[in-house]
Parts: C-alpha cells; sequence; structure tokens
C-alpha cells in the first residue's frame, strides 16, 4: 500500500507478523530506525514519522517498525535487549524493498538506540546514529543517579535554590531519599555492555544527547568515566550535546536538530 512516497508493509519475524513503514529515498544509502520502549514506530506525537518523511526528503529511504508486541505488530514483547531478532528481519524487510542498498545507518532513541548498540554488529549495519542512549539502568520510578546530581547541583549554585531551601519549600524527606540514591550509584552492567559494543572503532557512531535529559545526563555521566575512555579516544564515534531538555527532541528547534544530525550522518556514510 503506497501514501504517496510512504509504503506500509508487513515482515515475518519468526512465528509473528510486524508492521513496518518505508519512506522512499533514491539513494543507496538508507536508515532503519528503532524507536524506544514501547513507543510506536511513529514516535511520541509522530516525531518520528515526520523525521522519516524530512530525511527522506534529501533522497534517503527509511524503514520503521513495531517491534514484536508493539502497535500493530504481533507477539510478545522481547524488550530492548532481546529485540536483535526485531531489527534484523526490519533490515531483510527493508533490503527487499531496496534490493539496491549499499550501506544502512541504524538510528535509534533511548534504549532503541541501545539495542542498536548491542545487536549491530550481528546484523551489519555500517554506522549508527543514536540520539539519548539507555545505558544507566534506575530504580522504578526514579531518575538516574546522574540526573540527581545535576538538579541538586543546579540547585545549590542558584539563588533560586538556596531561597527555596531557607524558605521550606523542598522536601526534605525527597531530598534525603534522592541523596541516597545518589550515594548508592547504579549497576553499570548496561553501560559496560554498550561500551563493549561501540569499542573498536569498526564503524561510525555519531551520538546525540538532549542536555537536560535525564537519560542524557545519565549517558553523560558514564561517558565521562574510564568504562569509556578507549571510545572516548577512537576518531569514529562522536558525541554531541545541544540545549535541550526534551528526551525524544520534541520541542523548538529540536526536530530540525535532530534532522540534521542524521542527515550529517548519512551523507558521511554515503561518502565513504
Amino acid at each position: 500500500m503506497d501514501c504517496g512516497m510512504r509504503t506500509l508493509t508487513t515482515f515475518a519475524c519468526g512465528d509473528d507478523m510486524l508492521a513496518g513503514t518505508f519512506d522512499h529515498g533514491d539513494r543507496t544509502t538508507g536508515m532503519l530506525m528503532v524507536t524506544g520502549g514501547t513507543e510506536l514506530r511513529a514516535g511520541a506525537h509522530s516525531g518520528m514519522a515526520r523525521l522519516a518523511a524530512e530525511v527522506a526528503a534529501y533522497g534517503f529511504p527509511v524503514f520503521r517498525f513495531d517491534r514484536r508486541g508493539v502497535g500493530d505488530s504481533d507477539g510478545t514483547n522481547p524488550g530492548f535487549m532481546d529485540s536483535g531478532p526485531d531489527i534484523a528481519a526490519a533490515v531483510a524487510a527493508m533490503k527487499r524493498l531496496r534490493p539496491d542498498l549499499r550501506r544502512l545507518i541504524g538510528f535509534g532513541l533511548c534504549d532503541g538506540a541501545t539495542a542498536l548498540a548491542l545487536h549491530h554488529r550481528a546484523i551489519g549495519f555500517d554506522a549508527l546514529a543514536l540520539a539519548n542512549p539507555w545505558i544507566v539502568e534506575a530504580e522504578a520510578g526514579a531518575p538516574p543517579p546522574a540526573a540527581i546530581a545535576h538538579r541538586y547541583r543546579a540547585q545549590l549554585l542558584s539563588v533560586a535554590g538556596w531561597r527555596r531551601i531557607l524558605t521550606g519549600r523542598i522536601n526534605y524527606r525527597k531530598a534525603f531519599q534522592g541523596l541516597c540514591r545518589l550515594s548508592a550509584g547504579s549497576d553499570a552492567g548496561l553501560a559496560t555492555r554498550f561500551a563493549a559494543a561501540v569499542d573498536g572503532g569498526q564503524r561510525p557512531v555519531s551520538i546525540i544527547l538532549a542536555a537536560g535529559d535525564a537519560t542524557a545526563l545519565a549517558f553523560n555521566g558514564e561517558w565521562r568515566g574510564s568504562l569509556f575512555a578507549r571510545a572516548r579516544a577512537q576518531p569514529t564515534i562522536t558525541v554531541t550535546s545541544v540545549d535541550s531538555s526534551s528526551h525524544s527532541f520534541a520541542t523548538g528547534d529540536d526536530p530540525r536538530r535532530l534532522a540534521d544530525f542524521c542527515i550529517g550522518a548519512l551523507e558521511a556514510c554515503d561518502r565513504a
């Protein structure tokens, strides 16, 4: 089914049928998009659909999909860490639609970015473009420790923050609980796996962070530590921070910034 330059399709992942959307472009470098959490392939407020259309307008074909158990796809949601088969099936479906593709970039948001990092080598992507990767596990309903540290630092360095402290407008019980979570740290297992997955410099990895987003703050905290020392030294891995607090790059100039980020990564891959 064609909707202008957009094709809706289904494809198999094991015994399940998955739903996908293909935005046409005439260039032979394309992009596969992986959303985060249980977000539909259209993205928050259709943000991923608009991003796909904008990238395709530059000639780069784009494929989006709902993984198993999400949106229009059958089956049981395997979670992002076990979504390798879903991503591989989506790549195969895209290549059936465009068998002349020479290069393919994986773009992911949040744990979609993490899924791409963990599985990209086995699937065979040529490059990755990752937005606000999720690499720090936190307690349910709690922000990652780096985000807690950022919040308290902002309070202690601002006149308004001290005014709230002195006038009793800060909930001290919540503040104490936050500091306890901060001192306890977090499980570095996922960050370790992410670092190992992108290490080696075999494929370009471009990362964009919304500076005020809790997930991005958590990533940046790990990125500056010893765990990512080797990755930081590799010219094939770049991290760009933009002035935004929107996790999905949905406010102000964020959509334009995100589109420029994706198009830049695609152009670089196309020239390689």
